[in-house]
């Protein structure tokens, strides 16, 4: 069975992400054949619109294949992870500067590398199945797929409360944190796409579109914004675990069982993302970052206990905050010489998409 499906319908390219039974994740080889596949339709004038969807009922990506990942840090030499990150990071700076409009119906799951080939879209559809998370954090990584470009330009301190808390968020929520562009109801998904074959993106977007069920998180921005904008985890965490708001006190407490140097990592590359500026340099950033996981021993841990053994008890090193020192945390930044990604070299470059 192909991983990845491709057809063509009237003036719509289709990919479908085709491994339900591992809710879409994401293969090198998945990459590769949809980099190859938007190269062939950006200069194929019969195409005018690119449409991602998934296979299955659960959703459209659950992000990385990270078993292979977690097999390559324990028993391989990290090379074959590097290399899937690098052609998968590239095709997110692909995807976010493609020509054409690129819709990606975010229907479902929609985790890690799946907000990577989703949310870098011109256009982006969710429905009120959606739930759109970076949950890394909680396997002893940090947001990658250019989820801290995404997550810093989110209002207030909304980013980096999802960045930190790996909490999954609906339609209504991932529209308030520019994750997504207009909500459909997911039975209208089918006919929307079917429209694409002869219509423009925004005339079937006006046959669809309609307004979200209401979301969660505008009603907890004072104390999400006041605590989240501490400049440490732990004053984040001490600030969370003061509010008299019970959510507040469940962050605090679902806060402080993540892995305590990816927490601080985390924080360090939101922050530092928002100085940076352009995709490209943020994800030459996170490449550094990705590459620096592979010898920090919460990653291994953190996806032994969430998918391998399954016993979400994962045991941290360092295990507390207070242990994981500023040093630590910048030599996940250390530059990677002839390895680095490279994607703002020469220099930045900018596009829009207009239709």
């Amino acid at each position: 069975m192909n991983d990845v499906l491709f057809r063509t319908t009237g003036h719509a390219a289709h990919i479908t992400l085709n491994r339900p039974k591992a809710l879409n994740a994401l293969t090198h080889e998945m990459v590769l054949r949809i980099d190859h596949a938007l190269t062939e339709w950006e200069h194929d004038p019969a195409v005018e619109t690119v449409v991602l969807t998934g296979a299955g009922e659960r959703g459209l990506c659950a992000g990385g294949d990270i078993r292979a990942i977690h097999d390559d840090a324990r028993h391989g030499d990290g090379t074959a992870a590097a290399a899937f990150w690098r052609d998968e990071y590239r095709l997110n700076a692909r995807i976010a500067r493609y020509p054409k409009p690129y819709v990606a119906v975010m229907d479902g799951i929609v985790m890690g590398g799946g907000v990577g080939v989703s949310a870098h879209g011109s256009v982006r559809i969710v429905t009120e199945r959606s739930r759109v998370a970076m949950p890394e954090t909680g396997i002893g990584f940090v947001p990658d797929v250019g989820g801290t470009f995404l997550l810093a330009l989110a209002p207030g301190e909304l980013g980096t409360f999802l960045a930190l808390t790996g909490a999954p968020i609906g339609a209504a929520d991932a529209l308030l944190c520019g994750l997504a562009d207009h909500f459909l109801p997911s039975a209208a998904a089918p006919s929307f796409v079917a429209d694409l074959a002869g219509l423009p993106v925004r005339d079937a977007l006006a046959r669809h579109v309609q307004e979200p069920p209401p979301g969660q998180l505008a009603a907890g921005r004072t104390w999400i914004d006041d605590c989240f904008a501490a400049g440490t985890v732990e004053e984040i965490a001490k600030r969370l675990l003061a509010q008299d708001a019970p959510a507040a006190d469940e962050t605090g407490v679902t806060l402080l069982a993540k892995s305590p140097t990816a927490l601080k990592v985390t924080l360090a590359s939101l922050r530092r993302a928002r100085r940076l500026g352009a995709l490209e340099r943020v994800l030459d950033q996170e490449y550094r970052v990705s590459r620096a996981c592979l010898r920090s021993p919460d990653l291994v841990e953190g996806i032994r206990a969430r998918v391998i053994d399954k016993d979400r008890r994962p045991h941290w090193s360092p295990p507390a905050l207070a242990d994981v020192t500023e040093a630590d945390v910048e030599r996940f930044f250390a530059p990677l010489g002839e390895h680095e990604l490279g994607l703002a070299a020469p220099a930045d470059t900018t596009g829009e998409v207009v239709w």
